[in-house]
């Protein structure tokens, strides 16, 4: 699948919280080509994450619309959202959400069996995937046997399995040491590049920042474009 383009249009949101109305997104709008790659910047709790969130259809916008290659998802009915974020997003985390019960292989397997795959297919992709990410000894260990970089590069193969269109990275590398935090990113890029998907990454790294090909700051519940 290439990459998707992102149209965010008047988008608000607001939260009910302690009796009083809490505005997270006034009037954001944003436009994402296919194959873009994207920073989000902005303070923490400015919605960054409820941004992401919207995009992914993880949460419906108060107003505005927020358009996939083409389609106002926003509008679409609850199962055909979930089957074209299945389909069509992915997600990496700053907790990268693994399944203990599970080995490595069997985290990034899941969202294949959920697409309807078959066995030996979600294992084959998955397989592919993890030895991509330097993982290919570790398919049988569970979340719990991995350090943290490794966690996290298991929730990067399970973002990437399906070869969505569009990946979504909420501070993919927050909780990671400087060090391993880099090679996180470092294989994120060079494979969402052989992916050819569009990128939106929110993150407070202004050094990750500019290896994306545009930065735009979220303030007082709206997008700006920074400059270079």
């Amino acid at each position: 699948m290439s990459g998707l383009s992102v149209g965010i249009r008047a988008l608000r949101k607001a939260y009910h919280k302690g009796g009083a109305d809490i505005h997270v997104l006034e009037s954001a709008t944003l436009e994402v080509k296919p194959g873009e790659r994207v920073a989000i910047l902005g303070p923490s709790g400015t919605g960054k994450s409820t941004l992401l969130h919207l995009i992914g259809m993880l949460d419906r916008p108060d107003a505005g619309s927020v358009w996939l290659d083409g389609t106002d998802v926003a509008a679409l009915p609850e199962a055909t959202r979930n089957r074209l974020r299945n389909r069509s997003v992915g997600f990496v985390f700053q907790s990268h959400n693994l399944l203990a019960e599970h080995t490595a292989l069997g985290n990034v397997m899941v969202p294949v069996r959920l697409a309807g795959g078959a066995p030996d297919l979600a294992r084959r992709r998955a397989e592919a995937l993890l030895r991509a990410v330097g993982l290919g000894h570790r398919l049988e260990h569970n979340p719990g046997e991995l350090s943290g970089g490794e966690q996290q590069r298991v929730a990067l193969a399970r973002a990437l399995v399906m070869g969505p269109g569009l990946v979504l990275a909420d501070e993919p590398t927050g909780n990671l040491d400087p060090g391993t935090a880099g090679g996180v990113f470092d294989l994120m890029i060079e494979l969402n590049a052989q992916l050819g998907s569009t990128l939106v990454l929110v993150t407070h790294s202004m050094d990750l920042a500019m290896r994306m090909d545009r930065r735009v700051v979220l303030e007082r519940g709206c997008l700006r474009e920074i400059v270079d």
